[in-house]
């Protein structure tokens, strides 16, 4: 007797594909990533191209996961001054599966379930162990970037998504004691065309990693 799917889905097509072809040349398993098949090229030239807040920013850009991603690592080594540089690496690489697979809004990313977040871990993984980081990050590390994260987010929303801080206070928490010149720097985003993105997160990524 042959196995059917349940009612309501549909078998995979026989030999469908489950990689991803990289402007590198690499083909990246989606299901199963190969560490070896992650390339920083790649990382940059897709993050600088994907829109954060689904593209409701003001501006004649997007503006991009790879600028997100760079302004979360400032804020993690302004708040986190001693924090090593292989830990900062991790802050700039924090969302760097969505250069496969996207930057889904929040409110999806829960309607979609866990599912969907252990294989954006799987990512993650395979890209921490390329770039010599362990595949699960200390608590106190994790902790450190995901408060970067919630307080670029609040800035990244009042000043670029039309949220009032009310509102973004609500879902992001408020930032409170931040550096003045912090502060300041947050409280004029202006997102950058693709290709300034995509320099700037390269560049940011080689001073990390030593290249």
């Amino acid at each position: 007797m042959t196995d059917k799917p349940p009612a309501g889905t549909r078998a995979p097509a026989r030999g469908a594909r489950a990689w991803q072809r990289m402007l590198s040349g690499r083909r990246l398993d989606l299901l199963n990533p190969a560490s070896a098949d992650v390339d920083i090229e790649d990382i940059a030239h897709g993050l600088a191209r994907v829109a954060r807040w689904n593209g409701q920013t003001v501006g004649d850009h997007a503006f991009s996961v790879a600028q997100h991603a760079l302004l979360v690592e400032e804020i993690t080594g302004s708040l986190q001054s001693e924090m090593a540089r292989r830990w900062r690496l991790a802050a700039l690489l924090h969302d760097a599966p969505e250069y496969v697979i996207g930057d889904l809004i929040s409110p999806f990313k829960a309607a979609i379930g866990l599912d969907y977040r252990a294989f954006e871990q799987k990512l993650l993984e395979a890209i921490h162990r390329r770039f010599g980081l362990p595949a699960v990050l200390p608590d106190r590390i994790s902790m450190a970037i995901k408060a970067a994260d919630r307080i670029a987010a609040f800035f990244e929303a009042t000043v670029l998504a039309g949220f009032t801080p009310e509102e973004a206070g609500r879902f992001f928490g408020e930032p409170r004691g931040l550096p003045p010149e912090l502060r300041d720097g947050l409280g004029d985003l202006e997102a950058l065309p693709a290709a300034e993105a995509q320099a700037a997160f390269l560049a940011r990524f080689n001073a990390l990693a030593g290249s």
